[in-house]
């Protein structure tokens, strides 16, 4: 994944959600509640014009095509889903709520099988109602090869969806059998195993519903018919400029969680991160109404903003649930050995790294693998405790224990880490640079291997590239557990011949176990505390290093009001954005 947030766990690059991953979450530099009103002075209201200024092209806008969590963030004004996230700073916004349908869905008792009820009164925006067998279709859709992209978790949870190829190449026109539609406003799920999550992937966009007789293939992307509260009226350069306007049969009756105060939604992408929070700072004409969700304040525009008063006011500081760590590859020599791993544990000076990461403000020191977030699970654990700059007369200790040292009969420790040369602030040189010093105090000699960033991600997501200790990271597709651990540690997800994510290859049956037994859950709150157990046993093992979790600084325009940023997506919500 999401290595970056929203990406996908097993298309090897899903570089990215990067519009939808790395944001903002409780709004600050004050508390989220403070910061609220945001920009212009009193209640929010509707009119007026909206900017989105971001690095990124909303490339690929069919809700087939989208790799979203919680309906995404430009795309949930569009596209409208089964279920979504709770549109509330914070905490608050982790929770799951309905959207088309009345409820979150009801369970079978083996969480297999999962119902839905679509509300009365829902529309397009010609004002044709919206159906059971539209949200069947829009499903149906994500399967066909020419519209990949989205997540995989559909051809892997649904009764027969493994093999099949979509509604064009579907002949006899069946569609997937297990979903049903049973009358115009039912959907019935038929799954492989249980799924306590299901409300959660409910809310990804390839649960959008979509008209068949509208259906124009791959260039639905163009002219995308609307269930939300925007319609589509310009999309060129592959979502590098995109015009929205309202959608004249979106009822706010129907729909509790949008806001939809603008009356347009300019969305301008393909920008230089520095050109972004120039034009945010300065807030001339439109961009005094504008905000981004993918262009992040670095270190040094940080000092600079936290310097003004009235910029520092119009700072959000976000987090997602997003781990940086340490990854290895216990399959080579000496990572093979829990010692020398347990050694690097100790030996690892967090300070360093959170100040190679940008300091303090934009990232916060990680001992457990899953972040500091209730819905994950969080559970408090350090089962190496080194402090804040690393404990090397441990790490030489263990060292010892394993064969190694000065005098020692394997010697001192010589081992090779594998970055990335990309200036991200996470598998970057400077990451690597600053763990390459706290091992040197520990005895232990560290080369560096730099690879430009597609070779990286290739690398170190093959099996038979593997390094044996690399820069990883990984967000959660939805702010749950299961799609955090499963894919690091569940051995059913080792990937031979494809994007593996489980480097340390654990494929051990009391994990595997235990995931399954966490998946029957319905209730999240329970699950949550099962999979924060189950991050501290696996902890315990040392196949990976927890390094930092980051934290998101963006800029929003002096004009912009009505800030709500969640810890779902961390970035601010543009469903809830106000300009007058």
């Amino acid at each position: 994944m999401r290595q970056l947030p929203l990406i996908s766990h097993r298309a090897a690059a899903a570089a990215v959600v990067a519009a939808l991953v790395g944001g903002v979450a409780a709004c600050g530099p004050k508390e989220a509640g403070d910061a609220k009103g945001g920009g212009a002075a009193g209640a929010p209201k509707q009119g007026g014009t909206l900017t989105v200024l971001n690095r990124e092209p909303q490339r690929d806008f069919d809700p087939a095509r989208l790799y979203t969590s919680g309906g995404g963030n430009i795309p949930s004004l569009v596209f409208r889903t089964l279920t979504t996230r709770n549109r509330a700073d914070g905490a608050a916004g982790t929770k799951v709520v309905p959207d088309l349908a009345t409820d979150l869905g009801t369970p079978s008792e083996d969480a297999k099988v999962w119902t839905y009820k679509l509300k009365d009164g829902l529309a397009y925006e010609d004002g044709s109602p919206i159906t059971s067998a539209d949200v069947k279709y829009g499903i149906e859709r994500s399967f066909a090869g020419e519209l990949s992209g989205g997540a995989p978790y559909l051809r892997d949870w649904l009764v027969g969806g493994e093999d099949y190829q979509g509604p064009y190449k579907d002949k006899g026109g069946e569609g997937l059998k297990s979903i049903g539609t049973p009358d115009a406003k039912t959907l019935v799920f038929h799954l492989k195993k249980p799924e306590g999550d299901f409300p959660y992937l409910a809310t990804q966009t390839q649960f959008a519903p979509v008209p068949k007789a509208k259906d124009t293939g791959t260039k639905y992307e163009e002219h995308p018919v609307s269930s939300g509260p925007y319609k589509v009226v310009r999309n060129t350069g592959d979502g590098e400029r995109m015009l929205l306007e309202r959608n004249p049969h979106w009822s706010a009756k129907t729909d509790g969680r949008r806001h939809a105060y603008p009356d347009r939604i300019d969305v301008k992408s393909g920008l230089d991160p520095a050109v972004i929070n120039q034009r945010l700072s300065t807030g001339s004409g439109p961009d005094a109404a504008a905000i981004t969700t993918d262009a992040n304040l670095g270190p040094a525009e940080l000092a600079q903003v936290s310097g003004d008063k009235q910029l520092a006011d119009r700072v959000g500081t976000g987090h997602f649930g997003y781990t940086n760590y340490l990854a290895f590859n216990p399959k080579t020599k000496p990572f093979d050995d829990p010692k020398v791993r347990q050694a690097i544990s100790y030996a690892v000076n967090r300070t360093s790294v959170v100040n190679a990461a940008g300091g303090s403000s934009l990232a916060e020191p990680a001992t457990t693998f899953l972040p500091n977030q209730k819905a994950l699970g969080y559970t408090p654990y350090d089962h190496f405790p080194a402090g804040k700059t690393g404990d090397p007369d441990k790490a030489r200790e263990l060292l010892k224990e394993a064969g190694y040292g000065q005098g020692a009969p394997k010697g001192p420790l010589s081992i090779t880490l594998t970055h990335s040369t990309a200036q991200n602030f996470e598998s970057s040189p400077e990451i690597a640079t600053a763990l390459q010093a706290g091992f040197k105090k520990a005895g232990i000699a560290v080369k560096l291997q730099g690879l430009e960033d597609n070779d990286y991600n290739q690398r170190v997501h093959a099996t038979k590239t593997q390094p044996g200790l690399f820069l990883g990271h990984w967000g959660a597709d939805w702010p749950s557990g299961g799609p955090f651990l499963a894919p690091i540690f569940d051995g059913r997800q080792i990937v031979e011949d494809g994007a593996n994510f489980n480097s340390a290859r654990l494929d051990d049956p009391a994990v595997n176990d235990e995931i399954d037994e966490i998946n029957k859950i319905t209730d999240h709150d329970a699950a949550a505390k099962r999979w924060g157990a189950l991050d501290k046993k696996i902890g315990e093992q040392a196949l990976t290093v927890p390094l930092f979790h980051p934290v998101y600084k963006r800029l929003y325009g002096k004009d912009a009001k009505n800030i709500v940023i969640s810890d779902w997506t961390g970035v601010l919500d543009i469903s809830q954005v106000a300009v007058k």
